[in-house]
């Protein structure tokens, strides 16, 4: 028989014991968390955190000063090196069948069919009925972990898997089969639509904010969607389109010849804004300021900042991270960071400012706050 005092305990246990009951079930991953301290050095923790970075992403933000990548000015670092340097790092074979794995997930992207045009004329705001709905973007029956078989993802709790956070900033294959041909190649980025798609309501509204849209900046390769385009494509293609595209560019340019560059299908959403980004809180013509007087955490907020001008950019992307205003209202951030990249030095010149080692960090803790952030190209 039980003790009176053992019983207590049992009762205050249970709801605890039912919670890791259902962790296991739901096939939760068992992954090392990686956290902050106080004093901004990064460690492992036991304890649950809103973002698990990947193995391979863990290893290199734990080993950042070994890899060469805390560099001071000018001086560069370079972030091929792990993916062509059997012995730079011990993560040589991982990434390696990462890239594996990542090649048969776009062949999975490009013959996906969503059954539904618009998926939130699906929901209905019933969990059950809205998880089976939300299932149909899954890629593989065992969802991105049967994609990704051999290799592993980094794990958002609001936005699910995502792609590690990785030099070269950019599609790994620039090292392997050249910086020319992949160098605009966008299938270095991971999309957990599925996940995402839990997050909308029936009501929800699909946003993007585009700061930096000049349409014609970067050529079209062979087989390779324009950036600009990019993000419009592959939220449509899973039943995401969005209702309204905000889009910021200094330099200018006739409304007519905007439009005409654009395809038929995003006209009616298109706003476009050919004016400077002001980077101060709060300011009219600040991008973040526009999201947080209109929209709400039901809806879909996607950034991408591109403006290849530091002092405007940091202070927009160091508002995400201190402003958790901004991260309760956005879902997905991309950003290209023009760093001391070896590789990438010729291109971004002397718009460089800060290490690879900085960039990581920014990513990493835009991230933990609940920001699907990305490197963009």
């Amino acid at each position: 028989m039980i003790k009176d005092n053992s019983k207590k305990y049992l009762l205050l246990l249970a709801p605890v014991l039912c919670i890791a009951h259902l962790l296991v079930s739901l096939n939760m991953p068992s992954l090392v968390y990686y956290t902050e301290t106080k004093t901004k050095t990064l460690h492992f923790s036991d304890e649950p955190a809103d973002y698990v970075a990947a193995k391979v992403e863990a290893y290199v933000m734990k080993n950042v000063d070994a890899l060469g990548y805390d560099t001071i000015d000018p001086e560069t670092s370079s972030g091929c090196e792990i993916f062509t340097d059997r012995n730079k790092s011990e993560i040589y074979d991982d990434l390696h069948r990462y890239l594996k794995d990542l090649v048969g997930y776009n062949n999975l992207v490009r013959s996906f069919k969503s059954p539904i045009p618009d998926i939130r004329k699906e929901l209905t705001g019933f969990a059950d009925r809205d998880r089976e709905v939300c299932n149909t973007l899954e890629l593989h029956p065992d969802g991105m972990k049967g994609v990704f078989k051999n290799s592993e993802l980094s794990l958002s709790v609001t936005t699910g898997y995502l792609e590690p956070l990785l030099p070269p900033m950019r599609h790994p294959l620039i090292c392997i089969e050249g910086f020319g041909k992949h160098l605009m190649n966008m299938d270095y980025l991971v999309h957990d639509f599925a996940a995402i798609c839990r997050n909308l309501r029936p009501t929800s509204r699909t946003v993007l904010i585009d700061m930096g849209a000049s349409l014609d900046f970067h050529k079209k390769e062979e087989n390779q969607v324009q950036p600009a385009i990019y993000l419009t494509e592959i939220f449509q293609k899973f039943g995401m389109p969005f209702d309204h595209i905000y889009a910021f560019e200094i330099t200018p340019k006739e409304p007519q010849q905007v439009y005409e560059l654009l395809p038929d299908k995003l006209q009616a959403a298109y706003h476009w804004i050919n004016v400077a980004v002001d980077p101060t809180e709060g300011a009219k013509m600040n991008p973040l300021t526009l999201v947080l007087k209109n929209f709400n955490k039901d809806d879909l907020i996607v950034v991408k900042l591109d403006v290849d001008t530091p002092s405007v950019e940091f202070p927009l992307a160091y508002q995400l991270l201190t402003n958790d205003r901004f991260s309760k209202l956005v879902d997905l951030f991309y950003f290209e960071h023009h760093v001391h990249l070896k590789e990438l030095s010729g291109s971004w010149g002397r718009s460089m400012d800060g290490s690879v080692k900085d960039s990581l960090d920014m990513f990493y803790n835009i991230r933990k706050k609940g920001i699907a952030a990305h490197f963009w190209p």
